[in-house]
Parts: C-alpha cells; structure tokens; sequence
C-alpha cells in the first residue's frame, strides 16, 4: 500500500514556483523512493523539492486514473479540476 502524505508542515506549492528538481521521498523507510528498492511494507509518500525539501503534492494523474486507491482521497472539486484541465477546459 502507497499513502500520499499531505502535512501542514511541508512547503505548499504555487504556480509561481520555478522549481524542477523533484524526487519521492518514503518517510515510512526514512529514505528517497524508488520502487521496488525502498524497503518492505507500506510507504508514505511525500514530494521531495531540491529547492523547498518536502512539499505537498499536487493531486497527480494516477489519482485521477484511480481516485479511490489514494489517501487523502481526491475532493471532488480537485476531480472536477483535474478532469477539466485533461478535457482542456480552463476553470
């Protein structure tokens, strides 16, 4: 099992931000992940950034693909987001 971890303690990203540099970070493990070679067990997944370290992840394609198999779960305004922007519908 994969939880995406969201605190209130990580860097909240903004449209603004220039960063580029980004990994996964399993605080689970206590080390970067990379799949299959993090360690056993679940993971807890944070956005590493070379620029504001951990930050808070912006809701990805793959929870879009399976809203249901992440935690937090997607709201439903961030799904209607999503959708609108893969449908090329600037809400």
């Amino acid at each position: 099992m994969t939880l995406i971890v969201r605190d209130y303690g990580f860097y909240e990203p903004t449209d603004e931000d220039n960063c580029t540099v980004f990994s996964y970070f399993c605080q689970a493990h206590d080390r970067f992940y990379r799949h299959g070679a993090c360690g056993q067990g679940p993971h807890l997944l944070a956005l590493h950034c070379d620029e504001h370290g951990l930050e808070n992840m912006q809701p990805q394609p793959l929870m879009l693909m399976f809203p249901d198999g992440f935690e937090p779960p997607l709201s439903e305004a961030q799904l209607s987001s999503l959708q609108a922007e893969w449908d090329g519908d600037p809400t």
